[in-house]
């Protein structure tokens, strides 16, 4: 949408996401996000941490259970979404403000680890940018993914032994 602010953010989560369901059964996971930003301070020759920053996320759906199931406590993750700001009335009732981030991908950084991916079943309820309300009714279409299963397909030329060359395999 425009005019939105979109960011993207690189850090650990604090905790494990917390995944809960709305009185109308909707799941949504909430987590937060601290980033840390490093300098390298030269003439102590070492390099020295500057202020956190700690955002709360969330995801909605599906998506929030797949984010729920996935990452953990410690996580570095590369998030991208949007900004969302809210005011409320604390407790004592004392005008707040609150700034959160309505996730829209979220992943496992690979700088300092790895991760093995698995394909999630399609529940048939949007994806791609279904942020309106309600789930979708689509039949169920069993397709077949050649990429979903190693040897599934045809030979993959790419990785057959001996047949490597300056050619494409298509």
């Amino acid at each position: 949408m425009a005019g939105e602010t979109v960011i993207t953010v690189v850090g650990n989560l604090t905790a494990d996401p917390e995944l809960r369901y709305t009185q109308n059964g909707l799941p949504v996971a909430n987590f937060t996000i601290a980033s840390t930003p490093r300098t390298f301070d030269r003439q102590a020759n070492e390099w020295k941490d500057g202020e956190a920053l700690f955002l709360r996320a969330s995801v909605w759906r599906d998506f929030a259970e797949h984010v729920a199931g996935s990452l953990t406590k410690g996580a570095r993750v590369i998030a991208t979404g949007r900004l969302k700001q809210r005011s409320y009335q604390d407790r004592d009732g004392n005008n707040r403000t609150a700034i959160e981030l309505e996730v829209d991908e979220i992943g496992p950084s690979l700088r300092y680890a790895t991760a093995q991916v698995t394909r999630a079943a399609s529940s048939g309820g949007g994806g791609g940018g279904n942020y309106g309300g309600g789930q979708q009714s689509r039949p169920q279409v069993q397709q077949e993914e050649p990429w979903a299963t190693p040897g599934s397909a045809a030979p993959d030329a790419w990785s057959a032994p001996g047949s490597y060359g300056d050619d494409t395999p298509f």
